[in-house]
């Protein structure tokens, strides 16, 4: 009785696999339907992110032709996720990290940094003191973008080496 049940139900199972095969295995993202808005591809995201470390008409230019860019994240590899405002942060653009704040951007406590708002790095550090150890793209730390923050967040600089922050040796791609 069990094995005449295996084979009709392995029977039933091959011919939904043949017919709807990325049911059960999908492969590349498909475009979705109705209100919500196409998948980004990898290369759209990444070639956001790589702009918004410098060049701010592409990142106009993308973000009006895509505004769902705003918040994408790209893998480097090995889950080191970068958005746009973790870029333009890590190198302490912060002409463009305002400009994408102001479009709506998720900003962090490593962007917090970089603009010296001590108001929101004390608390958070309050809260989740480990958070002192935590790295954002590419593995760099806080002390990193309250150093990339210049004369504005020297404060905040100040305070996380009170604190024992440590600047990370970081590889690059």
């Amino acid at each position: 009785m069990q094995r005449r049940h295996l084979l009709k139900n392995g029977a039933l199972a091959s011919c939904l696999l043949a017919i709807r095969p990325h049911t059960f295995f999908p492969s590349a993202p498909q475009e979705r339907t109705g209100s919500n808005p196409p998948y980004l591809a990898p290369q759209l995201i990444r070639k956001f992110i790589k702009a918004a470390h410098r060049d701010m008409e592409t990142v106009k230019a993308l973000l009006k032709e895509y505004p769902t860019l705003l918040n994408a994240a790209y893998d480097w590899k090995g889950g080191d996720f970068e958005t746009a405002l973790g870029a333009a942060s890590h190198v302490g653009h912060k002409v463009m990290a305002q400009y994408l704040m102001d479009q709506g951007a998720q900003f962090n406590i490593f962007t917090a940094c970089l603009f010296g708002r001590m108001d929101i790095v004390k608390p958070v550090l309050d809260f989740s003191p480990d958070t002192l150890y935590a790295k954002g793209p590419h593995g760099f730390t806080l002390l990193h973008h309250a150093k990339r923050g210049g004369d504005e967040a020297l404060e905040v600089k100040e305070y996380l080496l009170r604190l024992g922050a440590k600047e990370m040796k970081v590889l690059l791609y």
